[in-house]
């Protein structure tokens, strides 16, 4: 197993053995950061983020400068030569002359996979329009392990965007390859999960998959509630937004009939889909997550990057 010189486009461009590499590494690096504080020292992070981004772009910057190593890049297209005209591949044959690995948000499905194909540096996928955002998935796996001990023999409660969500389809298609796990998907009829990955896990992978419209069935039998925003700027219009935005308030209230040890998680940012009491809930487990996504990012770069070893 060699992860070093890689790229990570999708989840599935890593076995489940790699994913427990880089989050036992992740956990190693959250339980003792001091000693990692030099690990990447010299090198440097190109971050491109064409879309904006608060927690993916600072918690990549907050990780290789927590292992020594610089940054540069930029936090919208319009600041950089994308707005002369210049293309994704003439933008990666630049960068990777001039940074070691390179982090990209994209609002077109494909762009970071087009990018791996001129870099000589690894690319990260760091999002790309309603498609995949492996970053997160790991970030959401690690928060997993850290109070679960163990990814399987979950149920799993998707809320919320299913049909735009790129952490709900990253998510979902990498948690379908572990044992025992089933699958309850609550949205509004105009914001289900695409047919087509759907069908892809039914038939991939032995798991149940519910969909439903209504949370507060399902709340009892749930391991992992994972929320969602409804997002607004994936939306042709205004009305359509405005009808569906409020379909899901998460409250204490209805945290009642949970189970006292589950998981409440969210990839943030969040708008009014978790009040602001769920905060006080042990279960809340979204802001650690957060904070658990910047060790997570330090383990897979170090790996990437090869300072580290794979096994």
């Amino acid at each position: 197993m060699e992860l070093q010189g890689r790229h990570l486009i999708d989840p599935n461009d890593l076995t489940l053995e790699e994913i427990q590499t880089i989050i036992d590494l992740g956990l190693k690096i959250y339980n003792n950061p001091t000693n990692y504080a030099e690990l990447c020292k010299g090198k440097i992070l190109g971050t491109l983020f064409y879309e904006p981004s608060t927690r993916t772009r600072l918690s990549f910057e907050s990780a290789m400068l927590r292992m020594g190593g610089s940054i540069l890049g930029f936090s919208d297209a319009s600041t950089s030569s994308v707005k002369k005209g210049e293309t994704v591949a003439d933008t990666i044959r630049v960068m990777d002359d001039y940074a070691d690995i390179l982090v990209m948000r994209h609002p077109r499905e494909g762009a970071p996979k087009l990018a791996s194909q001129f870099s000589t540096v690894p690319i990260i996928n760091g999002g790309d329009g309603g498609h995949q955002h492996p970053t997160q998935t790991l970030t959401d796996l690690i928060t997993i392990q850290y109070y679960k001990n163990e990814i399987n023999n979950l149920k799993v409660a998707f809320c919320g965007d299913l049909l735009f969500g790129r952490t709900v389809h990253s998510l979902l298609k990498t948690l379908s390859r572990y044992p025992n796990m089933s699958f309850i998907l609550i949205s509004p009829p105009e914001l289900k999960i695409p047919y087509h990955l759907r069908d892809e896990i039914l038939q991939n992978h032995n798991v149940e998959i519910i969909e439903t419209h209504c949370l507060e069935t399902y709340m009892p039998e749930i391991d992992i509630l994972y929320m969602t925003r409804i997002q607004k700027e994936r939306f042709f219009n205004e009305e359509d937004y405005v009808k569906l935005k409020d379909s899901y308030i998460l409250n204490r209230e209805k945290l009642q009939s949970a189970k006292e040890d589950m998981l409440v998680l969210h990839p943030l940012p969040r708008v009014n889909e978790i009040s602001y009491d769920v905060d006080q809930d042990p279960r809340g487990k979204y802001f650690d997550q957060a904070k658990l996504g910047v060790y997570v990012r330090m383990a897979l770069m170090a790996l990437l990057l090869g300072v580290v070893e794979s096994c």
